[in-house]
């Protein structure tokens, strides 16, 4: 059964935006936190925001807070990352991640559910 799905990434010159999408189902829906990670090509995996379903707090990798924006619609088990000002850089595959009790969001191994992926690159 499909638990996460992402979708908003593309092709976008420096400079422009995007917004990604994860739609939760199944028990994924059933989480205290998702959140976003990437990877770019030939690196790690590596957090970049994430949001507490209930309270709404969010979290952010420092160097991005500036430019991105998580939120969340729980009525459609959707989050969604807001990307502004992208820079060559932000270039990744980005993942939607989901856990039952994520205790700290930052940490890829806390969470129990992840979504296929979507592309963003940023040209120069």
């Amino acid at each position: 059964q499909v638990q996460l799905v992402e979708s908003g990434g593309g092709l976008v010159q420096a400079g422009g935006s995007l917004r990604l999408s994860c739609v939760a189902s199944g028990r994924a829906a059933n989480s205290n936190a998702m959140g976003w990670f990437r990877q770019a090509p030939g690196k790690d995996r590596e957090f970049v925001a994430s949001i507490y379903l209930n309270s709404g707090r969010t979290y952010y990798m420092d160097s991005l807070k500036t430019r991105f924006t998580i939120s969340r619609d729980n009525a459609k088990n959707t989050i969604y990352l807001e990307m502004n000002s992208l820079k060559p850089e932000d270039t990744a595959v980005y993942y939607c991640g989901a856990g039952r009790s994520i205790v700290a969001t930052r940490e890829r191994s806390n969470y129990d559910y992840w979504g296929q992926g979507t592309r963003v690159t940023v040209s120069s």
